[in-house]
């Protein structure tokens, strides 16, 4: 059994930041570290939500804020699997819960091209990282590994299935999208009738 009554933590910690409308630095600031605890010991995100896909990696909705002013998500990307160029157009953090990830860095130039930032950062399970229009807001991201799985849990500032956002090719000619949910039901953060019974 998972230890789900984290999950359920975390996203009233997150509510809590939310309802405060603490400026965006101070959210992610303090989002980080509630991020930081649920990805510190790898044994609450249910099996079903943490599946790979040979065809592409997994985007799992693990919640969605009633007022879509938040959501958590689980993307599983299987062996050498990896996102285009894209953007969020909201703030976000990102915390790899197994495995690691690459993300490259990309800015665009006043003719509207991209360039890539810097070299690749890598996050190993247990790493955080914030994304933003105002902080950088344009990766690209995949798998640190061609031989096995990665998990990172994902937040952001909307439901961002129903985000309106772009994928770059490398010239920066951006093609829309919505990048939707792998998943057709979410896992069960409220049934405390196990827990209330424990000694």
């Amino acid at each position: 059994m998972t230890a789900i009554h984290k999950l359920r933590q975390f996203v009233g910690e997150i509510a809590e930041l939310v309802d405060s409308n603490a400026a965006e630095h101070a959210l992610l600031h303090y989002g980080k570290d509630a991020l930081r605890q649920l990805i510190r010991v790898d044994d609450w995100l249910p099996e079903a939500y943490a599946r790979p896909s040979p065809e592409r990696y997994q985007q799992f909705l693990l919640y969605a804020d009633a007022r879509q002013r938040f959501s958590v998500v689980s993307f599983v990307w299987g062996p050498g699997q990896q996102t285009p160029i894209h953007d969020h157009t909201v703030w976000g953090l990102i915390g790899v819960l197994r495995g690691a990830e690459l993300a490259a860095p990309y800015a665009r130039r006043d003719d509207g091209s991209l360039h890539p930032t810097g070299d690749e950062v890598r996050l190993e399970a247990g790493d955080v990282e914030a994304v933003s229009p105002a902080i950088g807001d344009i990766h690209r991201v995949r798998n640190a590994y061609d031989d096995r799985t990665s998990i990172s849990i994902h937040v952001y500032g909307a439901n961002i299935g129903g985000v309106r956002r772009s994928t770059y090719s490398p010239d920066g000619v951006p093609k829309p999208f919505i990048s939707g949910y792998s998943n057709q039901t979410l896992p069960n953060l409220w049934d405390l009738s196990k827990e209330l019974l424990r000694p």
